[in-house]
């Protein structure tokens, strides 16, 4: 395993899910993690679902890392700049930011109606302004201010977590275009990156037990499933990689980094890679 003692990373949208698993699987190399999201008391997260940015803390903290509780609202600029004037403040570098805080899909049900399929024309404009706010803005406005920082350093690593609703149809036009649009963030962010040593990389998690998905755990398939530490085990070997510039401004799968670099999921499982076709749908 990775050493990242000394190392320090931004983890947005880490209360619960792949953002909590992205901590945590830093937190285990002994990593610095500042831990963001909206949930500070149990219960209140989207949909009842548990977990909060003081839990996930912990937990990094309990694995060996230091965790750094911060609340942090990815739609709110103000909250953005003030946590990277916080980081810059205590740690003075910062190592890897990971993009993973999104919104719109937590409420797919609205007044006991399934919303998330119907056609573009009959979507609720709300799940523009969460999608493209907080997925797509939060993550251009943290990756400034990050890249400040690494530019100066002459090192870093930028990962969006993004997914295949990016390249295939997924049911919901403005899901895909929000991908579309992490995506080509990556891509371009990384032309102008790369003269600093600095990368971007775009990383598609495949099934994540996430704790929504395990909640509807009986309508899924989990054999080939990844636990969301997972997830952060392919950031920290992204990072690990003395090679990573060749990557930069690509789309990564996080099963294919496992069978590349060696990593295996908590259970020791060596999840595979999904593979969608691009004209799918």
């Amino acid at each position: 395993m990775a050493d990242l003692r000394g190392k320090v990373a931004v983890v947005t949208g880490a209360s619960r899910g792949v953002g909590k698993g992205v901590a945590l699987g830093l937190g285990e190399t002994g990593a610095t993690v500042y831990v963001t999201g909206r949930t500070e008391r149990e219960g209140e997260g989207p949909d009842f679902l548990p977990g909060t940015i003081y839990q996930t803390a912990e937990e990094v903290t309990a694995l060996g890392g230091k965790g750094v509780a911060v609340r942090c609202d990815s739609r709110n600029e103000a909250e953005i700049v003030a946590l990277f004037e916080r980081v810059q403040t205590e740690q003075g570098r910062l190592d890897i930011l990971v993009n993973n805080a999104w919104g719109g899909y937590a409420y797919m049900l609205e007044k006991g109606e399934f919303t998330w399929e119907k056609p573009f024309w009959q979507q609720p404009l709300w799940r523009w302004d969460e999608m493209i706010n907080t997925g797509v803005r939060g993550a251009y406005i943290a990756s400034q201010h990050a890249a400040r920082r690494m530019v100066e350093q002459q090192s870093g690593l930028i990962v969006n977590i993004s997914f295949w609703a990016a390249r295939v149809y997924m049911a919901n036009v403005v899901y895909g275009l929000s991908k579309v649009a992490s995506d080509k963030m990556i891509h371009d962010m990384a032309h102008e990156l790369g003269p600093y040593n600095v990368a971007a990389v775009s990383l598609y998690p495949g099934l994540v037990r996430t704790e929504g998905v395990m909640r509807a755990k009986d309508f899924f398939d989990l054999s080939n499933s990844e636990s969301p530490q997972f997830i952060g085990r392919a950031v920290v070997a992204l990072y690990s990689d003395p090679n990573l510039l060749q990557k930069s401004g690509s789309v990564q799968l996080a099963a294919a980094l496992g069978l590349e670099y060696g990593f295996t999921d908590i259970d020791g499982k060596q999840p595979q890679p999904i593979n969608m076709r691009e004209d799918a749908g």
